[in-house]
């Protein structure tokens, strides 16, 4: 069993249930770091946050917060590459989660967004790779896609607020017409 420390990227308390649980079943020690400057509007932002804290009061897990909303370098990098944004997006918060893990002395970075079937796993696994060659620290890979619905048994007893679209305004333009952004 690996012994160490995992500084986990939490997206919304729904898929950080599991991913939080299945760490802790590996052996590691498990905290969540809170980086969205994707989710609009600011209000859905605050909403996602507000139970990310229930939940990790509730499975009784350290939740870190990167403070403010760095909505501009997000559509800085964004605006005019849509057709890339997730890559964009995945660089952006994996990159400040292994930032911060390094910092705060972690053994290795991951994310909740493992836990998604509406994410692009390949081009996850190829940005965390990248960021991990380029910082020094070890991303750790999982396809839990499988176990999705058990992260909604252990969340659903705690009535979070549950997001509709994955958390950018193009998502939710996406979730609610028929565009799809290629």
């Amino acid at each position: 069993m690996k012994i160490g420390s995992v500084l986990v990227h939490c997206c919304c308390a729904h898929c950080t249930a599991y991913t939080i649980e299945h760490w802790r079943r590996q052996g590691y020690k498990v905290a969540s770091l809170w980086y969205n400057p994707n989710v609009h509007p600011y209000m859905e932002h605050q909403r996602r946050l507000e139970a990310m804290h229930s939940l990790a009061k509730n499975l009784e897990f350290p939740l870190i917060t990167i403070e403010g909303y760095d909505i501009v370098d997000y559509f800085r990098r964004v605006v005019g590459d849509e057709v890339n944004r997730c890559r964009h997006c995945f660089n952006i918060r994996l990159s400040k989660t292994a930032e911060s893990a390094l910092r705060m002395g972690y053994d290795a970075f991951t994310t909740s967004l493992l836990i998604s079937h509406q994410q692009k796993h390949s081009l996850l696994q190829e940005v965390g790779d990248n960021i991990a060659r380029e910082k020094g620290i070890e991303f750790l890979y999982a396809d839990l896609r499988k176990r999705y619905s058990d992260s909604r048994h252990i969340t659903k007893p705690m009535d979070l607020y549950r997001q509709q679209y994955c958390g950018c305004v193009y998502s939710e333009w996406e979730r609610y017409s028929d565009v799809k952004i290629e």
